[in-house]
């Protein structure tokens, strides 16, 4: 999005990316999630159809059964084709793409690695950090990639888990719980808060806890301190000694800035005291014409937010004042949605 507005505005841009074109919205989160969360929604609707009065022709409810390598063939292969065609507009709009990565040696310079092995010095006038996070992974009960596993992995599964634990009530378990509870899984939500989207409005957090419940999924209260596996069983201890079983584990207990290597320091580039880039209103950084933008500079972490933030960036960068409200993050509105059953807006 900033890529392509400054090239807009004529500015020389160059994208340096170490993965595919389109950051987690695209890849992991936003596009991927959603497209599961929708084929569950629809087992969900098939399998309630006879409450609603329709009926097999046969006279047989349908035997509803979920392809899972299908299903996620199909939401990886989605993931890529909208990756492609934003690298297509991107290179179109004039934005020099370079696959590898990029680290500050100043304020101006940016010393590039790319896939080839190359090693060479960029100036810029003006640099921006939309570096992202990952996942939040428990020292305790490392993923595996098979049975424990963060949400950027579960698009490899090929079958739905009979039985799946999700670690944490927060947007993303709440979303998953709801999905694989729809495609069949038997889903328990540890929670270590004392309810279900604990950064909600409470009254909307209890009628989402209720819908999952009411759907079948177990809400159980505790704070996970390991995760272990045998076979094809894992086993979560949480820190009361208690233990739950299934057969996989989903761990979505928050996310860590992607800020480790890049030359912050070199920069000038401070960071808060949760890893984040710190930036001001106008999300500038501690070092001038070096600016930091969505889920790295620790902006409320979904797309819109993100977007948001380039288009203030793109105001300063075009002149505006910084009184201008177009350049300040105070009091801006943005919409936000969770996509569990029922879903939550706001």
């Amino acid at each position: 999005e900033a890529a392509m507005v400054a090239a807009s505005s004529q500015a020389d841009v160059t994208l340096i990316e170490r993965k595919a074109i389109g950051g987690s919205a695209v890849l992991t989160d936003v596009v991927p999630s959603k497209t599961l969360i929708a084929t569950a929604d629809m087992m969900t609707r098939f399998s309630e159809a006879g409450s609603l009065g329709i009926e097999n022709t046969k006279g047989k409810a349908p035997q509803l059964r979920v392809d899972m390598d299908r299903v996620n063939r199909r939401v990886r292969d989605l993931a890529q084709q909208q990756s492609a065609d934003i690298k297509r507009a991107l290179a179109s709009a004039g934005v020099k793409i370079i696959h590898g990565t990029g680290k500050l040696l100043d304020r101006h310079t940016v010393q590039v690695t790319d896939e080839a092995g190359l090693v060479y010095p960029l100036h810029a006038d003006f640099v921006l950090l939309s570096v992202g996070t990952h996942p939040r992974e428990m020292p305790t009960g490392m993923p595996d990639g098979e049975r424990i596993l963060t949400w950027t992995q579960l698009y490899n599964l090929s079958e739905v888990p009979e039985e799946l634990i999700v670690i944490g009530s927060g947007v993303t378990g709440a979303e998953f719980a709801s999905a694989y509870n729809g495609l069949g899984s038997k889903v328990t939500l540890v929670s270590s808060r004392d309810r279900v989207l604990p950064g909600e409005d409470e009254d909307a957090a209890r009628v989402v806890e209720a819908g999952l419940e009411a759907a079948g999924v177990r809400i159980v209260p505790g704070r996970a301190e390991s995760a272990s596996r045998e076979g094809n069983t894992t086993t979560l201890t949480l820190s009361d000694g208690s233990t739950v079983s299934a057969e996989a584990v989903l761990v979505a207990v928050g996310r860590v800035p992607n800020t480790d290597g890049i030359g912050l320091d070199e920069a000038g580039v401070e960071l808060t005291d949760r890893g984040f880039v710190a930036v001001d209103e106008h999300l500038r950084t501690s070092a001038e014409g070096v600016w930091a933008a969505g889920d790295c500079a620790g902006t409320p972490m979904f797309t819109h937010a993100s977007w948001s933030d380039f288009r203030i960036i793109r105001a300063q960068l075009t002149g505006a004042s910084l009184d201008d409200p177009t350049t300040t993050t105070k009091g801006r509105t943005i919409p936000y949605a969770v996509f569990a059953t029922p879903e939550l807006a706001r």
